[in-house]
């Protein structure tokens, strides 16, 4: 039988959805399901086919519907939303069914009971714009029933919809008892349960025109799930609920309300032969901003290869990404509504200015923290890693520093947190005040295993394995470190330890080179200073080497070669006397 052709005609399409279905259904699957099949048949389909509608089809947890007017199409809309608010007034209001809808007037494909083009892709768009209970129309179909509908609909203006090239006009009409409602239930869904922040990873998009490249799209989402839900301060929602969106294309900020979530990562793949691009960005949905975006191409050759450096990169950026945005969000709190976490992460914007009055701010903000929290891991995670670098890189008192930085790093162990970040601050601190690299390596192992993609992990593992003469190594986890997040505010750190460790394969070059990275990005970096020096002075530079030397001594007017860690005097005693520190 031969196939039907196309037809072209002009069409009023109404788009509509059930407000928070993934959260109905989570509550009560089977009762959501016989609720709304109930709703369809004594509200929906009767008030589509008063006007003269037509269902084109159903789709889960919405709709798609054709008329020949546009009047028809926005009457039915009208008295739909009034009958649904009737219709459920006596549902309790977490239980309730609630429509969007979307009406747009354009050119559509009719491919037998099936109808496609931008008619239908406009309609669907409106529709996620749409409030809750209310309804959303083209300018287009504004024109239409302007003199014959005396509902109010007010301008909203041109607004830029997603893969729609040209601006649409939006006219909005709200039922405000429904409305009304309908927004309570929603604003009690938590955006940040226990009061840390939450994502979703929606469904990505498909550009490849081929239907076998959906699987590994699916597949791409689940693994960075996965991989995110690694990140222990980061509560990241289940693919079950965030696959409820795919195949549309709904408003951000309405898809943080109906799954409580403050951020979503969204993506697309387009495939073309055996490359493949990955494109995502990253939305903070409260205020609808793009926080992060990025690219990544690969060989399909090894699909599973290609996902893992996929996961690995997303994760590694999102991680400081959502940091950066929580420590602007506490920021902005008034001082005495703080809690604990919102304390911890002020001190975060002060440990990550890697300067001594930034280390000084974190402790008086972890110290209050802590008074309201003892056993808060992350907390004590900041300090230890504060007094760490104040015994390594500063005046004073090291041995106190050091002290404290042990006491902080018991605390982690004694508490056994879960958290990568945490455990590598708690890993660093006591292998460095301890010399006991090999305990402090097992944890870094541990918090690599917990999260493969936590740039502190492999940056203070780094360090710790040049301490431990474990060059190689090092080098390879700094690299690693340095592509997930090449501008993290404690690459310092991992640029430092290979710098250490190609001095100590002999690459004096190369050590110097990475010496001077580290120190445009931390200029008073101690460690650095006496890497760059020892390799000046083994490549025979030794007027460099001791104008290094100089300036190392203004930064840090105590310093001499037995005053710091006793590796630095063992390993590089000889080479810092020659450049004129003293002993």
């Amino acid at each position: 039988m031969a196939a039907k052709s196309a037809t072209r005609k002009l069409a009023a399409i109404l788009a509509a959805d059930v407000v928070g279905y993934s959260r109905l259904v989570r509550a009560d699957e089977e009762g959501t399901l016989g609720a709304l099949k109930e709703f369809r048949d004594t509200v929906i389909d009767p008030k589509i086919a008063e006007h003269h509608g037509r269902v084109v089809k159903l789709m889960g947890d919405g709709l798609l519907a054709e008329f020949a007017s546009a009047v028809d199409a926005v009457r039915s809309a009208v008295e739909l939303q009034q009958a649904a608010a009737r219709h459920q007034a006596d549902v309790p209001e977490d239980r309730r069914i609630v429509l969007r809808v979307g009406i747009n007037l354009g050119d559509v494909v009719v491919e037998g009971d099936d109808i496609h083009g931008d008619g239908v892709n406009v309609a669907s768009r409106l529709e996620a714009l749409s409030e809750p209970g209310g309804i959303c129309i083209s300018g287009k179909v504004y024109e239409e029933i302007r003199d014959r509908i005396a509902e109010p609909f007010e301008d909203e203006g041109e607004r830029t919809v997603k893969n729609i090239d040209r601006p649409v006009r939006i006219w909005r009409w709200r039922n405000n008892p429904l409305g009304s409602a309908a927004r309570t239930v929603q604003a009690s869904v938590p955006s940040r349960p226990n009061g840390r922040p939450s994502i979703a990873v929606l469904p990505f998009d498909n550009l490849s025109g081929d239907p076998e490249q959906e699987y590994f799209a699916d597949g791409m989402v689940e693994e960075i799930i996965t991989g995110l839900s690694r990140i222990h301060w980061l509560t990241v929602i289940a693919r079950n609920s965030s696959f409820v969106y795919k195949g549309k294309s709904p408003d951000l900020r309405t898809v943080g309300r109906e799954l409580g979530v403050g951020y979503v990562l969204e993506g697309s793949v387009r495939k073309a032969g055996e490359r493949v691009r990955i494109a995502t960005q990253l939305i903070e949905t409260e205020a609808g901003g793009h926080l992060w975006a990025d690219k990544f191409d690969g060989s399909l050759a090894d699909v599973f290869d290609l996902q893992d450096q996929i996961t690995a990169g997303v994760v590694g950026a999102i991680e400081p990404s959502v940091r950066k945005a929580e420590i602007e969000r506490a920021k902005r709190k008034r001082p005495d509504n703080l809690s604990a976490y919102d304390l911890y992460l002020r001190a975060l914007a002060h440990m990550h200015q890697v300067t001594p009055e930034g280390r000084i701010a974190a402790l008086e903000l972890i110290d209050q923290a802590l008074a309201l929290d003892p056993n808060y891991a992350e907390a004590h995670g900041v300090a230890a890693w504060c007094y760490f670098a104040r015994s390594m890189w500063e005046d004073g008192l090291p041995e106190t520093y050091r002290d404290k930085a042990i006491h902080h790093a018991r605390a982690i162990q004694r508490l056994q947190t879960e958290d990568a970040s945490t455990l590598a601050h708690c890993a660093i601190a006591l292998g460095v005040a301890t010399n006991d690299y090999a305990s402090a390596l097992e944890m870094i192992n541990r918090a690599i295993a917990i999260n493969p993609s936590s740039v502190h992990a492999y940056g203070h593992g780094a360090v710790i394995n040049t301490l431990a003469g474990n060059y190689q190594t090092a080098i390879e986890l700094a690299e690693r470190s340095l592509r997930l997040s090449p501008f993290d505010p404690l690459s310092v750190m991992p640029i430092a330890a290979m710098a250490g460790a190609q001095l100590k394969l002999g690459d004096y070059d190369a050590a110097v080179a990475s010496a001077r990275r580290a120190l445009q990005i931390y200029p008073t970096h101690v460690p650095s200073h006496i890497v760059a020096i020892a390799g000046l002075v083994k490549l025979g530079r030794t007027d460099e080497a001791r104008a290094f030397a100089a300036r190392l001594l203004e930064i840090a007017p105590g310093i001499s070669v037995s005053s710091r860690q006793p590796i630095f005097r063992d390993q590089f005693g000889a080479e810092l006397r020659e450049a004129g520190l003293p002993e």
